[in-house]
């Protein structure tokens, strides 16, 4: 069983034409870019994105990704993607769900993982402290770990 995340953010994506390969189903390559669209809302709402993490001293390359398809994803289709955090304290792990955006049908699960990275190129073992505090600004309250994900909208379509 997949872990829940502690915040989600839920993004609409309007599937474009030059995603499709020849039998007008998403090229399996391209949920990927859906993922990173997701996950850059979800690194927005929490107030610590690419651009605020590089100006701080930190990258984050992805280190794994995993994909699952359920269903095909199409041309014109408008679909979710769910980006729920996961693990941030040691690395920034995210589970993705992509669903049809009308009638919630799964269609990809997905998982990806990041480290800090120094500008020296030097691979961290914990989370800088910058982004941990960002992340734990954003949680529901320690006192109560069992609380649901604080759900944080947007659309790109």
């Amino acid at each position: 069983m997949r872990a829940k995340g502690v915040l989600r953010v839920d993004t609409e994506v309007l599937v474009p034409f030059f995603d499709v390969d020849s039998m007008d189903v998403v090229w399996h390559g391209h949920y990927v870019k859906y993922l990173e669209v997701a996950r850059c809302a979800l690194l927005d709402a929490i107030g610590h994105n690419y651009t605020q993490m590089k100006a701080a001293g930190w990258v984050w390359p992805i280190i794994d990704v995993q994909l699952r398809y359920a269903g095909p994803a199409r041309f014109g289709q408008r679909i979710t993607v769910r980006a729920e955090l996961v693990e941030w304290r040691n690395r920034l792990k995210v589970h993705y769900l992509i669903c049809d955006a009308a009638t919630g049908e799964r269609l990809t699960r997905a998982s990806t993982i990041q480290v800090a990275v120094n500008l020296q190129g030097e691979m961290q073992l914990v989370s800088p402290q910058v982004f941990i505090d960002a992340v734990e600004r954003h949680l529901p309250a320690q006192d109560a770990p069992s609380s649901l994900p604080i759900h944080l909208a947007a659309d790109h379509a």
